[in-house]
């Protein structure tokens, strides 16, 4: 905070949905099927707070409804996301976490569905800034937002701020675990399924979960990763063990950057022993085991190995370690060792660049974003485990 006290240049603004009658309806509604502008500003500046909160009677409204933000009049947006998942918990649901960046703001040690959700990243442009609501539900929201920026002159050099969401359900797991179960249970030893995964190799990467493959000229600066933990290795539950991988300016294997395992990319160690937590760079942001004998479900702040199963989200921000590229950035993780497990892997990645970008996946149809029914998941976890 040392430079809080130095002058600053530009004009402060804002829109949001504040009630222009005067009155107390400070939100718009979005029908079933429609986009609406929540902030369309002309000239140069840099947007810094984005804060918005959203009422629906649908399920999994926060997969179902998209934000997307166009910078310079540009005519395929820079940021494209399910609402929840940019705003970084992942499945549909909202959960309380705090990070620098981002975060949801709700009932705390409860998979909600509802949040105030906050974003803190600098997004800078120099002709135009648009950004959209989309809803995909099958009724109308109830919006409320805050879109807070400085108009004020942009360096040209400045990078873009963009956000791509994937998802893969499943991975293409290299193992037929049911398999090893079987062999497992027969040979009545916990570590043999442990020997048969980690007998496979992989030295190209090519098989991993991708959760950016970049042109240009930027730096990556975060993502989530959630992870529905369908096909666990017999007798042990963490779905990890996939080790990061950073391919940049199309260099060869080796990677520049290559990882240890999943926990450890995102800043933790042996799990996550601690359960659910954040902290300002990294952290779980929702974590929801399969729930037993009908308890509600709630998330929880203890965790074993055995514990790992069900949905959850973790997050890491380069935001003083950003990384760097000149030409392109493919972002890779294991699913498992060796890319062994079928499990269901979406995410968010955050990064800067140049335009124009690579053009980003094809959005999933609504149905295809939705996460996998809790009983449905629970069925396809104990298969394997």
């Amino acid at each position: 905070m040392e430079a809080l006290y130095m002058r600053k240049d530009g004009t402060s603004r804002r829109q949001s949905s504040w009630d222009t009658t005067g009155g107390n309806r400070d939100f718009i509604v979005i029908g079933a099927g429609r986009t609406a502008t929540i902030a369309q500003i002309e000239g140069s500046g840099v947007i810094q707070h984005i804060w918005m909160t959203i009422a629906s009677r649908d399920k999994y409204a926060f997969r179902k409804v998209l934000i997307r933000m166009f910078w310079d009049e540009e005519n395929e947006p820079s940021v494209e996301s399910p609402v929840g998942d940019f705003f970084g918990v992942g499945h549909g649901v909202a959960s309380h976490y705090v990070s620098m960046p981002l975060n949801m703001i709700t009932t705390q040690g409860v998979i909600e569905d509802k949040a105030a959700m906050n974003c803190f990243f600098e997004m800078p442009f120099q002709k135009s800034a648009k950004l959209e609501i989309v809803n995909e539900c099958e009724n109308d929201i109830v919006l409320y937002d805050y879109v807070d920026y400085v108009e004020k002159p942009v360096a040209g050099d400045s990078f873009y701020f963009h956000a791509s969401w994937r998802r893969e359900n499943p991975t293409k797991g290299l193992a037929d675990l049911a398999k090893l179960k079987a062999e497992h249970d027969l040979q009545d030893k916990s570590d043999y399924s442990d020997q048969k995964v980690y007998e496979l190799k992989n030295l190209t990467g090519d098989d991993n979960y991708v959760l950016l493959d970049a042109e240009g000229e930027g730096h990556y600066v975060g993502c989530n990763l959630s992870i529905d933990h369908l096909n666990p290795m017999p007798g042990f539950s963490w779905p990890g063990e996939g080790d990061d991988m950073f391919f940049i300016d199309g260099e060869p294997w080796p990677p520049r950057l290559h990882g240890t395992g999943t926990e450890d990319y995102f800043c933790a160690a042996w799990g996550y022993p601690s359960g659910k937590y954040d902290s300002p760079y990294h952290g779980v942001s929702l974590y929801a085991p399969i729930r037993q004998n009908g308890d509600a479900w709630r998330e929880s702040n203890t965790i074993s190995f055995n514990d790992y199963s069900g949905k959850i989200t973790q997050y890491r921000f380069h935001i003083v370690d950003p990384i760097i590229f000149r030409k392109s950035l493919r972002f890779s993780i294991e699913h498992g060792h060796g890319n062994a497990q079928s499990n269901d892997y979406s995410s968010v990645a955050y990064w800067y660049q140049r335009e124009p970008h690579k053009a980003f996946p094809q959005m999933l149809p609504v149905l295809q974003r939705l996460p996998i029914p809790e009983k449905d998941s629970a069925t396809m976890f104990y298969r394997t485990f």
